[in-house]
């Protein structure tokens, strides 16, 4: 068995099974016309491309350098064989993607499955169209089916704008972690955002 095999199969068995929701997931419209769909297993590189494109800001993600497909392969095949624990892919009318979302383990331990953090990334030429909000709106309505009661976002606190997003869509401030990132500059403090849904 091959290491990566082994870490695939670890990270697996620390995501929640549940009977899978409908594997013909029907695409959702945007108001913008974009649709949603699950991510597929040739959409990692997209998925990753956008990822790399929020770090230089140092807002949005810990990560300080840009990361690799293969990096984050283990990540990407946990999620792909978890039936409670999805990402989902936006893509525009020529069907590129130009965001994602997705739900995972706030912390790797059974008990802990109700709850799940939320991320989401939009790439920064479809920023400030408004589908960083309903792309998050439309995962709240499939967290139920998923098993999730609890829908946690953390987000730096010098990330106002992304703050504003999730406040507006009614998550409430459940905690604060005071300077708990060093962002190779400043210090940053992260704040847990949450709602029950």
């Amino acid at each position: 068995m091959s290491d990566n095999t082994s870490s695939v199969k670890a990270a697996a068995s620390i995501l929640p099974q549940a009977m899978p929701v409908a594997d013909t997931n029907p695409l959702f419209k945007l108001s913008s016309g974009y649709s949603i769909s699950l991510a597929q297993d040739s959409e990692l590189a997209a998925i990753v491309a956008i990822y790399n494109q929020s770090i230089a800001s140092k807002k949005a993600t810990a990560d300080l350098v840009p990361i690799t497909t293969q990096a984050r392969q283990a990540w990407f095949d946990a999620h792909m064989i978890s039936h409670t624990r999805p990402i989902y892919v936006v893509k525009n009318t020529g069907g590129d993607i130009i965001a994602w979302g997705s739900f995972s383990n706030l912390y790797d331990r059974p008990a802990y499955h109700i709850s799940s953090e939320i991320s989401i990334y939009v790439d920064n030429q479809y920023q400030g169209q408004g589908i960083a909000r309903e792309l998050i709106a439309w995962m709240l309505t499939q967290a139920p089916e998923l098993g999730i009661c609890n829908v946690i976002a953390l987000i730096f606190a010098h990330n106002e704008a992304s703050l504003r997003l999730f406040k507006g869509l009614d998550f409430q401030q459940w905690g604060m972690m005071p300077q708990v990132c060093d962002m190779d500059g400043f210090i940053a403090d992260v704040v847990m955002l949450g709602k029950a849904v």
